[in-house]
């Protein structure tokens, strides 16, 4: 068993490590490695554990073609595969008091999983939220009840890894 403070050190360093790649090379992701990203996605959590996502994993030339309609900047369009998180609506929990649908949180949980075990895995990721939703929505043909939240371009970096800029501590932390 490895000791506590190895265990924090180790993941400090992989939250470290994991940085917005916004170029990549050629190279396919291997199938074991997208296999293994994808069930550290299925063991997150989520409110009263109702998994309310949908992962669409995009990698056909058709398929990424119609994703990069979605979202138009050319550094997007050099991944090799894409993954599509989506929320469904109907499988999400909301919150009692005021109706809060919990189903945004719940696929933020897996996607920091799918990227946190795509770092450990030597590949990169970006969150992209700023998309076309709607025309994701049309061009996938995706129900109602389902709604695209965030996309992620995967594969092997080709750039440089990039400082992060953070708030300091007592920017973000209050005792209260």
């Amino acid at each position: 068993m490895i000791a506590q403070t190895d265990k924090e050190n180790s993941f400090l360093q992989l939250v470290k490590a994991r940085y917005s790649v916004r170029s990549y090379t050629d190279q396919p992701v291997e199938q074991e490695k997208l296999d293994y990203i994808m069930e550290c996605v299925r063991l997150a959590p989520s409110a009263v554990n109702f998994q309310p996502w949908r992962f669409y994993i995009v990698q056909s030339t058709e398929a990424k073609s119609l994703l990069c309609q979605c979202y138009t900047r050319e550094w997007f369009a050099t991944a090799p595969l894409y993954i599509m998180a989506c929320a469904d609506h109907t499988q999400s929990w909301k919150r009692r008091h005021d109706g809060k649908d919990h189903a945004d949180v719940d696929v933020s949980i897996a996607v920091e999983h799918l990227c946190l075990a795509a770092t450990e895995q030597g590949l990169g990721t970006c969150w992209v939220c700023a998309f076309d939703a709607s025309l994701c929505k049309s061009l996938f043909e995706l129900p109602e009840h389902i709604e695209p939240v965030a996309l992620f371009p995967i594969g092997y970096p080709a750039d440089e890894v990039k400082e992060k800029s953070r708030k300091a501590m007592e920017e973000i932390i209050f005792k209260l």
